[in-house]
């Protein structure tokens, strides 16, 4: 799949692909949310907005408050691919969501997930 496909996929399709999986291992929603508000700077509110509108998984990290700039700490391997390692920058942001749902999934505890 292209970086393109990935950046128009529905906000509101794949965010609840994260939940299922970390909830699948045991982890609840509110930790996922959690950590895409560490991430992005997103409130509860306003992720809960964004699951109810038309906003595109690119557009999700595009519009971003705040980037917690602690998020350059995050390494490892999504999909066999290093995160610190990845040159677009958009799809950088979205598997570092990736990999931190990964980590919850895993029973990481939050405070090492969220560095």
């Amino acid at each position: 799949m292209t970086n393109e496909k990935v950046f128009a996929m529905s906000f509101a399709k794949v965010y609840p692909l994260l939940i299922a999986k970390a909830e699948r291992k045991g982890r609840a929603r509110e930790e996922v949310q959690k950590v895409t508000a560490w991430l992005t700077g997103y409130t509860d509110g306003q992720l809960e907005e964004l699951l109810n509108s038309e906003i595109t998984y690119g557009d999700f990290f595009r519009n971003a408050p705040a980037l917690n700039p602690a998020r350059k700490q995050i390494k490892g391997s999504v999909c066999g691919v290093k995160v610190e390692t990845i040159q677009d920058p958009l799809m950088q942001e979205i598997r570092y969501l990736d990999k931190l749902v990964d980590e919850l999934a895993k029973g990481k505890p939050m405070e090492t997930i969220m560095r």
